[in-house]
């Protein structure tokens, strides 16, 4: 199989943070992502899975994620237990290089815990664990070359958490679900699963991942310890 040209199999190298073409980066992390979607769709496994590997190991990818991370998440000035953040042009770079450098011998680290309040009741606290910045980055990294598989077989009723859908998509669902005198469904469940990411089956979630390239890195994740905010 032929991978992807120019810069996404480029070694790693001093990162010019300012000079770099995100159209370009851009386009190459879709073009992969659209690959990997197609041959999800398609059953070919085999090649899904090349795919993958190559976005793992992809430039553009790693500086997207950490484009995403440092510069355009909410959570960016918000570091993890080494303390560290990246809010300039040169440490970015820094960080780029650093993750460019790790992306098959990273090994997740212990995110810091720190509790906020809860959107539906201000008087309520949810815990909240903050990875390190470069967890971050690779947590980035993975996911484009993750969810473009799943995408291509997930439930089409599905609006959480989900690229290019939100809450308006499941109103409108709704909408047209229940509108008209001769609509079969007029009622909706609310329903909330308490703890459930706290309670999840971690060997279950694995064991759906199958071959998944960066599987054990997701297995670090999932394992990763939390320290107590000061």
């Amino acid at each position: 199989m032929n991978g992807p040209e120019g810069l996404a199999l480029a070694d790693p190298a001093e990162v010019e943070w300012d000079s770099i073409d995100w159209a370009a980066c851009e386009r190459e992390v879709r073009r992969m992502r659209q690959r990997i979607f197609k041959a999800t769709r398609e059953g070919d496994w085999r090649k899904a899975r090349n795919l993958q590997r190559l976005m793992l190991r992809s430039r553009a990818n790693a500086l997207i994620a950490v484009r995403q991370v440092t510069q355009r998440n909410a959570g960016r000035k918000t570091a993890g237990i080494d303390g560290e953040v990246a809010l300039t042009s040169s440490t970015r770079a820094g960080v780029a290089e650093r993750v460019m450098a790790t992306r098959s011998t990273w090994r997740p680290l212990a995110v810091r815990r720190v509790h906020i309040p809860k959107a539906s009741n201000p008087a309520k606290l949810r815990p909240l664990g903050i990875p390190v910045i470069l967890d971050r980055c690779h947590q980035a990294r993975v996911r484009n070359a993750l969810e473009p598989e799943w995408e291509a077989q997930f439930e089409p009723r599905s609006y959480g958490f989900r690229p290019g859908r939100g809450c308006h998509d499941a109103i409108g669902a709704i909408y047209q679900a229940c509108k008209g005198p001769r609509a079969k469904r007029v009622w909706a469940l609310d329903a909330d699963l308490a703890a459930a990411f706290d309670r999840i089956d971690h060997d279950r979630l694995l064991t759906a991942l199958g071959d998944f390239p960066a599987r054990e890195m997701i297995r670090g994740w999932l394992k990763a310890a939390t320290e107590p905010s000061c």
